[in-house]
């Protein structure tokens, strides 16, 4: 049809030439001349010279026409594709544009994540209970604070031991802009503990499906976290999801990340009911307003009695209850996105997700095995959970500028009361900082005895004395109360020790307190304090972690304390310290074993020849032949270590580093009224170490023995002023 259309245009324009040509030649006047051989004239000669040009030119054209007839008609259909795709092109360009349009128009109309303001609160809710919880949430926390720029208020739910510790740990981290409440599990234990739960989190493990009724009636919105998931961005941008809800969802919640809920892991699984692969409950988003418009724990207490009867029990606590609560409800779902809560689970599918996000939000360690999870990727995951683990908590007391919500503190008062000027001024500093406190770095479980008369070896110590923990416990089997001062890092080598050592990993007596390091002295004092402050016996051993007990004191010391009746008597016993300056010693078994190595010099009496007036008034000749106990006079600078009741006045935190720490105490302990009774079978040795670095400092430097002076005199002063008495402090040299 193409063709034949093109071929009658063609011969339309051949013919039509010589029919314009005749009607020009009709319609022009002539211009005869006799030099045309024809007689034509001379414009006629020229017209008809271009008649046949033309006419010359079209022959061309009709061979031109029937030879490239085809290739001309295949031009033509290419043409007309490329305006086919041309017009393609614009149309898909234009509805691109639509699109963005579309999409500029909706962003500027609607704001579905609207900023969080900078000072608006964020709620946090955690389920913390017992010694390990308690430690493994402090790195989620300091991942939460290290990006965080809103004041926050944790909410925990707790058993007393985790109270204990993270009350604690907040009062004296001392972070601005965080506040922290309580909520003991124990009162709403009642609520979830006839559902039969086979995780190991046991009944701690249900505890979010009561945090409605738990939290505060005026809390309108919270986020709920499990203690194993580590932040990777603000949390603010979590909390501000809550605004992309409709009216009717009340839990955000990520996608479980494995088969769990498909029934697909094994044979003969059977799950709890579910929205398809169902979701993961360590990171939700709760809308406890609208729960408890909805009546939540009514609703889900029904349905988990219906599927009861036929799953008999939990296997994922809180997690199953909720699947099946949104199964029949799947209207209160806000499904958020996967980045928000990958989980590293032995099964998990969560590759899926942080190979196609960008940015990781949060990372949740949902395996028993925690960072041991076998993952193809966990060292990057590891690395960062390491990195908040480590990191110095001490950094994270940042001011929230522009929020007002700075507390003045008495601590911070008294510093800011301190003379800068003062050549004594870090040590005055030192007296009223407070150190970030942790109780209980490792579980601890010990009940003294029924018979009253139980006592705590209490000591303090720093990195470079870790090794003496074991060789203590080999000659002490009673409870230990021990406060170790050390960094972030450092708690970590200290933890890894521990768990690995046969000896402490077996002795759940011991009360490991961190106290981390802060200021440029070592705080013994407090450390002391610290430790003191923990013990549950009525009596308590003050000694220092460089010197091994006999074999048997413990039994011993209890036996003393019994028949000296130290419950009714202000009476403090006197354990003789000695000393060796061999790093290998076959200790002594007996005290006759013990005078024998003193008269062959392989034993001393403990800094006889350094600092005679710390133990001389002990009496080491008359204990060389006592077989009863015996009283001895305080006098100055006595530094004995003694048993005696745990409710003393504690030691005095403006003596740090070295010099005068215990002999304040023990002068205290005299200004009560204290007798001191010399126990004539029991021995302590101290064994040799390198000298600690404050000791170095007090010999070099002047103005440090200065200091030290002077807070003595100050201690004196203060002491006579409480108690009424006069002290005479005799000058003398110290050789230390």
């Amino acid at each position: 049809m193409r063709r034949r259309r093109f071929s009658i245009v063609a011969l339309i324009i051949v013919c039509s030439i010589p029919a314009l040509l005749f009607v020009y030649l009709v319609s022009s006047e002539g211009d005869v001349t006799t030099d045309n051989l024809l007689g034509f004239t001379r414009r006629e000669a020229k017209l008809a010279e271009r008649v046949r040009e033309v006419e010359a030119q079209n022959q061309l054209l009709r061979r031109q026409l029937s030879i490239s007839q085809n290739q001309l008609m295949n031009l033509m259909d290419e043409a007309q594709q490329n305006e086919s795709s041309i017009h393609t092109a614009k149309e898909i360009l234009k509805k691109t544009e639509r699109q963005q349009d579309s999409r500029q128009r909706t962003f500027v109309c609607v704001n579905p994540e609207p900023e969080v303001p900078k000072c608006e609160v964020i709620h946090v809710s955690i389920v913390c209970a017992g010694y390990n919880s308690s430690r493994s949430v402090v790195t989620l926390i300091k991942s939460i604070l290290f990006y965080r720029k809103n004041p926050l208020h944790f909410h925990f739910i707790s058993d007393s031991a985790a109270q204990l510790i993270l009350q604690t740990l907040f009062l004296t981290w001392n972070v601005p802009g965080v506040d922290v409440s309580f909520y003991l599990a124990d009162n709403v234990q009642g609520e979830v503990s006839w559902i039969p739960n086979k995780h190991y989190s046991g009944v701690y493990g249900l505890m979010k499906l009561v945090l409605t009724k738990t939290l505060p009636d005026t809390l309108e919105k919270v986020i709920v976290l499990d203690t194993d998931v580590t932040f990777a961005t603000d949390i603010a941008e979590l909390w501000r999801i809550f605004h992309k809800f409709t009216s009717k969802q009340t839990i955000g919640l990520v996608e479980n990340q494995s088969d769990w809920y498909l029934g697909k892991l094994w044979k003969n699984h059977r799950p709890w009911p579910a929205l398809g692969r169902g979701f993961n409950t360590g990171v939700i988003l709760l809308y406890l307003q609208r729960l408890r418009e909805l009546s939540w724990m009514q609703m889900w207490k029904f349905i988990a009695e219906k599927e009861l009867l036929s799953m008999l029990s939990t296997s994922l606590a809180d997690q199953d209850i909720i699947n099946a609560v949104l199964k029949q409800h799947p209207y209160l779902i806000y499904r958020l996105p996967c980045q928000w809560n990958v989980q590293l689970s032995d099964n998990t599918l969560s590759e899926l997700c942080y190979t196609e996000v960008q940015d990781l939000k949060l990372i949740h360690w949902n395996s028993p095995k925690k960072l041991k999870v076998k993952n193809k990727h966990v060292e990057f995951f590891r690395n960062l959970y390491l990195t908040f683990l480590e990191y110095d908590g001490n950094l994270l007391r940042r001011e929230l500028i522009g929020c007002n919500n700075t507390r003045s503190t008495h601590v911070q008062e008294v510093l800011n009361a301190i003379d800068e000027d003062d050549p004594c001024y870090e040590f005055r500093r030192a007296r009223v900082v407070e150190h970030r406190t942790h109780l209980y770095y490792i579980e601890y479980d010990y009940e003294p005895f029924p018979e009253g008369n139980d006592v705590t070896l209490v000591a303090q110590l720093s990195m470079d004395r870790l090794q003496m923990v074991e060789a203590v416990c080999k000659h002490w089997d009673g409870p230990i109360s021990l406060a170790l001062y050390m960094s972030d890092s450092e708690v970590q080598q200290f933890l890894s020790y521990t768990l690995s050592s046969e000896i402490l990993q077996n002795r759940k007596n011991v009360g490991y307190h961190i106290v981390y390091r802060e200021g440029p002295f070592y705080p013994v004092n407090l450390l002391r304090n610290v430790a003191l402050q923990q013990v549950t016996t009525p009596f308590v051993f003050l000694t220092d972690i460089d010197f091994l007990p006999m074999y048997s004191l413990y039994d011993y010391l209890k036996k003393s304390i019994s028949a000296l009746r130290l419950d009714s008597s202000k009476k403090a016993l006197i354990v003789p310290a000695f000393e060796t300056q061999r790093y290998r010693l076959s200790f002594p078994k007996s005290k006759a074993e013990l005078l024998s190595m003193l008269d062959m010099g392989t034993l001393f009496t403990f800094r006889y020849h350094v600092w005679t007036r710390g133990h001389g008034p002990t009496n080491y000749a008359k204990w060389r032949t006592a077989t009863t106990p015996y009283r001895v006079l305080w006098e100055p600078d006595f530094e004995p270590y003694v048993v005696v009741p745990r409710d003393i006045p504690e030691y005095d935190r403006r003596f740090v580093g070295f010099g005068w720490n215990k002999v304040s105490h023990i002068m205290e302990l005299y200004a009560q009224g204290f007798e001191f009774i010399v126990l004539p079978n029991a021995f302590i040795v101290h064994m040799p170490h390198a000298p600690s670095f404050d000791i170095a400092k007090f010999r070099s430097s002047s103005q440090y023995r200065k200091c030290l002076k002077i807070l003595k005199q100050e201690f004196v002063k203060d002491l006579s002023r409480r108690y009424g008495k006069q002290f005479t402090v005799e000058k003398r040299t110290l050789k230390r």
